[in-house]
């Protein structure tokens, strides 16, 4: 089995660490919630504008949400399309098979629809790797693309390197191969996307395009210097660094939710005490729509403000607010 070069270098073992231990600190932070539908929906238009932008579309992210949101927006009719098309293939990530090369080519069946003639079907010619008026990359013969993608799937599909490595890896390949004709750089990112989220569900909704987007010259660089060097440690590096930034930035979007939240929570459970003073922890759940450790997590902060105190045993006392 073709097993694709790469190094695994002490910054990468670094990197996929700290991901590692920061994702787990996201997911705590989200406890049993998953962020709202306005946040995921936020972050799905950040990430279809700009991997799309870096495809030189060039509708602002105010014009892709307002096609998104079906407003009449004035543009180019492909632009327009591209994100139409992006809308659709990302709202599929959830039911393909990150695993299954005829997923990959459903997926851009959608992504490239009334764009390409060839949508979800792989390329019969030539092509290269452009950044603007450079070729930074000529990909093999057309004839080889079958195989050298199912070559690439058996890999991914039995491969036991951490996901966060194998997933670069997958998409330098990928580019590497260029399999269509043209779609290459937004099915490669969708991809890693694809298969980061069939390891840790927040994938789904982490915009790293948007990192990528930031470090657009970078990007091809990794690419050119890892076609040069003959293998991806250069790009695993760099998504990895794009990863982790993107991790940080969520982790203090949601830190100032989680915030904002508790102090409704708070506000809301302070009112129930002063109607319902013997209420139990039980009923509390209930009402506030959170969890056990959610509503004594709170009363503990509360009781440490002073704002309230217990009276009496566990079972028979009561609650009494204190200002």
């Amino acid at each position: 089995m073709y097993t694709p070069p790469f190094t695994i270098t002490d910054e990468i073992l670094r990197l996929v660490s700290e991901i590692s231990e920061r994702v787990g600190e996201l997911n705590v932070m989200l406890g049993e919630r998953m962020p709202s539908p306005m946040l995921r929906k936020e972050n799905q238009i950040k990430t279809i504008h700009s991997s799309l932008a870096i495809e030189h579309n060039s509708l602002s992210l105010q014009q892709v949400t307002d096609v998104i949101n079906g407003k009449h927006v004035l543009g180019a009719p492909n632009e327009i399309q591209e994100v139409k098309n992006a809308v659709q293939a990302y709202q599929l990530m959830q039911s393909l098979d990150a695993f299954q090369e005829k997923d990959l080519l459903r997926a851009h069946g959608l992504m490239m629809a009334d764009l390409v003639d060839n949508a979800g079907q792989y390329r019969k010619g030539g092509v290269g790797g452009f950044a603007g008026e450079q070729c930074i990359h000529m990909a093999p013969p057309a004839d080889r693309v079958p195989f050298l993608m199912a070559d690439l799937f058996e890999w991914i599909s039995t491969t036991d390197t951490h996901p966060l490595v194998s997933s670069c890896v997958f998409h330098y390949e990928f580019e590497f191969i260029h399999p269509f004709m043209d779609g290459n750089g937004r099915m490669g990112r969708y991809w890693q996307t694809m298969l980061l989220s069939r390891w840790k569900g927040i994938f789904a909704w982490l915009p790293v395009e948007t990192i990528v987007k930031q470090h657009q010259q970078d990007y091809y660089d990794a690419i050119a210097q890892s076609d040069s060097q003959g293998n991806s440690t250069i790009f695993i590096t760099f998504m990895l660094r794009c990863i982790l930034q993107t991790i940080k930035e969520q982790q203090k979007v949601t830190d100032k939710v989680a915030y904002k939240e508790t102090d409704k929570s708070e506000d809301k459970l302070l009112n129930i005490i002063r109607a319902t003073p013997a209420i139990t922890i039980r009923q509390l759940m209930q009402m506030l729509s959170l969890s056990d450790s959610g509503v004594r997590k709170i009363l503990r902060r509360l009781q440490q403000q002073g704002r309230i105190v217990r009276i009496g045993a566990n079972k028979n006392g009561y609650w009494q607010v204190q200002y």
